[in-house]
C-alpha cells in the first residue's frame, strides 16, 4: 500500500520504478532510502536514492556499501546493499511502500520500518554530493 506521509529522512522504502521510467533508468521495484526532509508546500513528493545488490563495476565515489543488520524480509533480504547515489530521484509517495514482512495473527499486513542514521547516512549524503558534482564545493565535510 502506497505511503500517505513523508517518511523520516533515512527511512528505507520500496520504490516502484515500473511506470514512467525507461532503461537505463531504474525500471523495477527497488529498496531505496529517503534523503530529503519534509518541505512545506511540497506535498506527496520526496527524494530517494535506490539500492542494488549488484556490486558496481567499477565502484565509484557515488556508490556506498550499506550492510543491513538485521536484513529486511524477502525478496529484499540481502545484507549487502549498494547505494546508487547517481540514480537520485524525486518521486511521488504513490510509488513508495515500506518493506512488507507478512501478515499478523489478526490478518493485517505488517511492514518493517528501518531508519539509517549517523555516520552511515552521512556517508550516503557524501555519495550524493559526488553524484551531482558538488563534492569540490564541500571538501570540508
Amino acid at each position: 500500500m502506497a505511503l500517505k506521509y513523508h517518511p523520516k529522512t533515512g527511512t528505507i522504502v520500496v520504490c516502484d520504478y515500473n511506470t514512467g521510467f525507461k532503461p537505463p533508468e531504474m525500471v523495477k521495484r527497488r529498496l531505496s532510502i529517503v534523503v530529503s526532509p519534509q518541505f512545506k508546500k511540497r506535498n506527496s513528493l520526496c527524494t530517494i536514492v535506490p539500492f542494488s545488490t549488484t556490486v558496481p563495476n567499477p565502484v565509484m565515489p557515488y556508490h556506498y556499501l550499506l550492510e543491513l543488520n538485521p536484513t529486511l524480509p524477502p525478496p529484499y533480504n540481502s545484507k549487502d546493499q549498494w547505494v546508487k547515489a547517481d540514480m537520485i530521484a524525486t518521486v511521488s509517495f504513490d510509488r513508495l511502500t515500506l518493506p512488507f514482512s507478512g501478515k499478523g495473527a489478526d490478518g493485517k499486513r505488517q511492514y518493517v520500518k528501518m531508519v539509517i542514521s549517523g555516520n552511515e547516512f552521512e556517508s550516503i549524503q557524501k555519495c550524493i554530493l559526488n553524484a551531482i558534482g558538488l563534492n569540490k564545493l564541500t571538501q570540508h565535510i
